[in-house]
């Protein structure tokens, strides 16, 4: 079965230019003109991977990321489209819960190139990845794709599993953000503060029971033992 993506733009020549580069990658492509119908659209049909024009009328991209991450229920990777080329708006974007962005004007081939990327959410070999992975109060079903703390469910993107899981596998080593970039979102290059804000969430969503650190010049690395490390967002 071939996967499916959700173009949502009010601009219908970037819809049908997207579309068609998509199709020829033999995706299967639904399309939406606004926020509304791409809810619509959401939420009576299996969608893959969504991307979203942050200027559309209805629930504009960002809002509709936001609604769509809320208590962590759908789980649909996001793409962002942004005429807004500031970090502060990408770095809105991604904390919103997108999986990634393109600024406009863009290359229809790169973002066939980003579904791609983002439709890949293998950042280990299953056969050297246990089922269940339990640190302290926090428990990783790797088949389900299910975060617990203390019985508790956490939502997390796409992303931010894979992330977790990556660091969960890899512990006690440090990655740059470089590194991650490549590794977890299979980018040879890319905005580093990618990196950055899916840690910060990460943090946020696990609490206490995150043990990611921040090795400073270096890049990150996931504590085997528990203990007192740096909590910071940097």
């Amino acid at each position: 079965m071939s996967a499916r993506v959700l173009i949502a733009d009010d601009d219908a020549v970037v819809r049908d230019i997207v579309r068609r580069y998509l199709e020829r990658d033999g995706l299967e492509v639904r399309v939406a003109g606004d926020g509304n119908e791409a809810l619509r659209v959401l939420g009576t049909e299996r969608i893959d991977v969504a991307v979203l024009d942050v200027m559309m009328p209805g629930p504009n991209g960002l809002s509709l990321c936001r609604t769509l991450r809320h208590g962590g229920d759908y789980t649909v990777p996001v793409i962002l489209l942004t005429a807004l080329g500031e970090e502060d708006d990408r770095i809105a974007g991604l904390e919103a819960g997108a999986d990634d962005y393109l600024t406009k004007p863009f290359s229809p081939r790169e973002l066939a190139l980003r579904v791609r990327s983002v439709l890949r959410r293998a950042p280990a070999a299953p056969s050297t990845v246990p089922l269940e992975i339990t640190v302290g109060a926090l428990t990783v079903s790797t088949a389900s794709r299910l975060v617990t703390v203390t019985g508790e469910a956490v939502g997390l993107t796409n992303r931010e599993f894979d992330l977790l899981l990556f660091f969960l596998t890899h512990t006690d080593t440090v990655f740059s953000r470089e590194e991650l970039l490549k590794r977890v979102w299979n980018w040879d290059f890319g905005d580093l503060s990618t990196v950055t804000v899916h840690v910060k969430r990460l943090r946020s969503k696990l609490g206490d029971h995150h043990r990611v650190q921040t090795v400073w010049g270096r890049g990150y690395l996931w504590r085997g033992e528990a203990g007192s490390g740096d909590r910071g967002d940097g």
